[in-house]
């Protein structure tokens, strides 16, 4: 036998031989019924083996929304009060193992302003609300498969999520990034109008509660026309983007969620200002820069700042309108002394624009046009979290050099 065969025998046989680590899939089901007469839903969580979980951790939060807890195994909660943080551990039996339990959807954090609400006909929610974020430890080997499936009243036509649909009412929960699979980003449910269109390699679903007002075909236009550059700007695009809205007494604000964004009804597309709330928000919802150290005018800042410049790009702002936009941004943000602080409000986020433009200008001149901002942003996007240090160590970096936008008082 020749030499070569030998080899590819013997490689053969220690592929054969060699031991397949594979692990082994549990089913992990939630079903969700909305309960319209009570401000609730109902919701269950169902292991098809109990015996691969030791334990849920459950952050239930100071709010009392969730309530009348059933368990198969052990379920031990905190007792409530008022104002204290609540928690509530689920040790599940073996075999198929289930826990259900109510929560409240309606939340209102500003007086006759909601930022999640169930009617008679229809509920728009955050899917992390139906499952509170819990500590996971399960046994070694064990991967779950979660699925969400949900219940609708009488009379509620269709539910929308952002994830993958596997059925009429059924969807497919995966995150790589999170060991404890759970619903999350925006859902809406009940008697819906909705718009939809494939953009590159992005199914986009517009959608809100009828006679809200929503303005579908203008999100949808607005989308198309600013894609090509959200296709050049970012390496990565969601495989599906849900936007939703309503009108008065939902909150009127934007805010992105997973791969899902909710944007009051009337809410205008483009500002008198210049900036979007809608390309601010998917923005947030593709970048997904997560700060730290209290240095949340990164994220804010490259939303606002993204926002502007694909609208720029696409063409549709003028050098002129630009240059308005640009004397309003120093107008409102001229107070500002420093852009540090765990949470930002709008002259701050101006000011952090204003320092962005300055700094793509410098990347641009010291490099003779060959890199941008857009190669920063591409960095951040690669790390779980970013401080306002390692921003300027990536910035200067991409310029191959220090920084002298950045050598200033507002980063200390």
């Amino acid at each position: 036998m020749a030499v070569g065969a030998r080899l590819s025998l013997a490689a053969l046989a220690l592929v054969l031989s060699a031991p397949v680590w594979a692990a082994k899939k549990v089913d992990l089901d939630y079903h969700v019924r909305f309960l319209p007469q009570s401000d609730q839903a109902e919701v269950r969580l169902t292991l098809a083996d109990g015996a691969a979980v030791r334990s849920l951790d459950f952050d239930l939060g100071r709010s009392g929304d969730y309530s009348d807890f059933q368990a198969d195994g052990q379920w031990q909660g905190t007792a409530p009060q008022a104002g204290a943080e609540q928690r509530g551990v689920w040790r599940p039996a073996s075999g198929k193992a289930s826990l259900s339990y109510r929560v409240r959807i309606s939340h209102s954090p500003k007086k006759g302003s909601f930022d999640s609400r169930m009617t008679a006909k229809w509920a728009l929610l955050r899917g992390e609300s139906l499952v509170p974020a819990a500590k996971l430890d399960q046994q070694d080997g064990i991967e779950l498969v979660s699925r969400l499936e949900f219940e609708l009243p009488s009379g509620w036509k269709s539910v929308e999520t952002a994830w993958p649909r596997i059925g009429k009412n059924r969807f497919r929960i995966d995150n790589p990034s999170r060991l404890f699979d759970r619903p999350s980003g925006w859902m809406l449910a009940g008697n819906l109008g909705s718009r939809r269109t494939r953009l590159g390699e992005t199914e986009v679903t517009v959608t809100s509660p009828l006679s809200q007002g929503m303005r579908r075909m203008d999100v949808l236009t607005l989308l198309t026309f600013v894609w090509p550059q959200v296709q050049a700007l970012f390496p990565r695009h969601p495989d599906k983007l849900l936007i939703v809205g309503a009108a008065d007494p939902m909150w009127r604000g934007s805010l992105a969620g997973r791969d899902s964004i909710y944007l009051h009804s009337h809410l205008p597309l483009i500002s008198e200002s210049g900036n979007s709330p809608l390309l601010r928000e998917l923005v947030q919802v593709i970048a997904r820069i997560n700060d730290s150290e209290r240095s949340d005018w990164i994220s804010e800042g490259l939303a606002e700042y993204y926002s502007i410049e694909l609208l720029r790009r696409a063409g549709g702002i003028s050098d002129e309108r630009y240059q308005t936009l640009e004397r309003g941004l120093a107008k409102r943000s001229h107070a500002v002394s420093s852009l540090r602080g765990e949470q930002v409000n709008e002259a701050t986020v101006a000011k952090a624009v204003l320092l962005l433009q300055e700094l793509d200008r410098e990347i641009r001149l010291k490099t003779r046009n060959k890199r941008s901002l857009d190669d920063v942003l591409g960095a951040l996007m690669r790390l779980e979290s970013v401080s306002t240090k390692e921003f300027v160590q990536i910035s200067e970096s991409v310029l191959g050099e220090s920084s002298t936008v950045l050598d200033t008082d507002l980063l200390h």
